[in-house]
């Protein structure tokens, strides 16, 4: 047996020899399958036949070949090659494509997440140092301010009773739907006339919250909305500006674009007193004075209401629950209704003012409520000639021509309401600073 294994072992040196070098895997391959075979032939007693033995070999050889090749075919098919486990780095993995942003992906995808974002050095702001002498300071110049507020407090959403009736405001319903039949018989759905808590807020670029002011609270009448009309139609923000007095300006959104005049919270009992008291807050916000809510939720208030406005002014004069801090009254061709309750306030309210002004649509109740007035013993003016004074009480009414529609731009003046911030800056017992005297921008409108 040994001798066969020397044998072969010298035939392998000789075929090195010859040959060259063969692949050591291949040796060790087939002294594998070599071992098993000599130890069988010891076992045979015999030695092997070297014709056969060589046979045998070149038999093992190729079987190792084949399943070789057979192994490399195999992960082949499967995809298993060499490009596979190791494929080359593919650039589209690192850069953005063409409908990315690279600046995007690189802070998605590499840069730790921050609170708060810096901003770019390019955009920076620098302030170089001076050896002048500084300045008091002054604040900067800044435009108006005329924004859109949502408002818990604000007239709508409402779900409670009319007073008037003592039912529940939304008196029908369809399937999940609810809505309101108004006096005249016609349906409005909630969601689509009783659902924007929106309150126009208007702050004049002059304004100064340091000096003593005004709050001008708005009510529109029927079928308008606050940018459509209030604000685009009649000019209601522009005017407090041209006036350039101390003012800002807050038009909740009543019903939506309807024939209704429905007052919503301002119903309630010191529904008036929250909505002011919320928006002092957002006014503050909004101005960037932090000091500012305490002074607004101070300030004196001026109720103007125009047609169907009439109802949600005359229910927060009488149960809005701070009547006293209203310096004033105007009503533009709205004395629809509510005599009582408009009479009441005046006459508990001698340091106020009031202002009716009226085409034929309402003469007759305005002609009522004069004379509901005198009766108490309480003078009546019927001119805007003079200045607005502590207690006084004026009837204005309007010639033809003079259209309801056009009311608020065009009434006894060209903008009633600025007329009538620029009567009260001239009284200072009505505690309203005119700030046009000493802003130049304001005074040149």
């Amino acid at each position: 047996m040994f001798g066969a294994v020397s044998t072969l072992r010298a035939d392998f040196r000789a075929d090195r020899t010859r040959s060259g070098r063969h692949g050591r895997a291949l040796q060790v391959g087939l002294i594998s399958a070599l071992l098993p075979l000599s130890l069988a032939l010891g076992h045979c007693g015999k030695a092997p036949d070297p014709t056969a033995l060589a046979a045998h070999s070149q038999a093992n050889v190729q079987v190792v070949a084949k399943t070789n090749s057979q192994t490399s075919n195999s992960r082949m098919a499967s995809g298993d090659t060499f490009e596979d486990r190791f494929p080359a780095p593919q650039f589209k993995e690192r850069f953005p494509s063409a409908s990315e942003s690279f600046l995007q992906r690189q802070m998605s995808d590499f840069s730790p997440k921050r609170a708060v974002q810096q901003q770019p050095p390019e955009q920076a702001s620098y302030k170089v140092a001076s050896l002048e002498p500084q300045v008091p300071y002054k604040r900067p110049p800044r435009e108006d301010l005329t924004t859109l507020v949502s408002m818990k407090s604000s007239a709508f959403p409402y779900f409670g009773n009319n007073p008037a009736s003592d039912a529940p405001f939304l008196n029908i319903s369809r399937g999940d739907r609810r809505g309101h039949r108004s006096y005249s018989g016609r349906v409005y759905w909630q969601d689509e006339t009783y659902n924007d808590n929106r309150v126009l807020m208007h702050v004049p670029e002059h304004f100064d919250v340091r000096k003593p002011g005004v709050i001008v609270v708005f009510f529109h009448g029927n079928g308008a909305t606050l940018e459509r009309d209030v604000r685009n139609r009649q000019l209601v923000p522009k005017q407090i500006t041209d006036s350039g007095a101390n003012a800002v300006l807050l038009a909740p959104q009543m019903a939506v674009d309807a024939a209704d005049s429905s007052a919503g919270k301002f119903w309630q009992p010191g529904g008036f007193k929250r909505f002011m008291a919320e928006s002092a807050e957002h006014l503050a916000r909004i101005t960037g004075d932090p000091n500012g809510a305490r002074a607004f939720a101070n300030m004196p208030i001026v109720i103007v209401g125009y047609s169907g406005g009439f109802l949600p002014t005359a229910w927060s004069l009488q149960v809005g629950g701070i009547s006293d801090r209203v310096r004033g009254v105007v009503l533009l061709d709205a004395v629809y209704g509510e005599l009582d309750k408009f009479a009441s306030w005046i006459e508990s309210h001698r340091s106020g003012f009031f202002v009716s002004s009226y085409t034929r649509h309402t003469a007759r109740r305005d002609r009522e409520l004069m004379s509901m007035l005198r009766q108490k013993g309480i003078s009546v003016s019927e001119d805007m000639d003079g200045p607005l004074q502590p207690g006084s009480v004026v009837f204005v009414e309007t010639g033809e021509g003079i259209t309801h529609r056009d009311y608020v731009t065009r009434a006894w003046t060209q903008d009633p309401l600025k007329d009538v911030l620029v009567k009260m800056s001239a009284t200072p017992s009505l505690a309203l600073a005119r700030v046009a005297s000493t802003n130049p921008s304001a005074a040149g409108r």
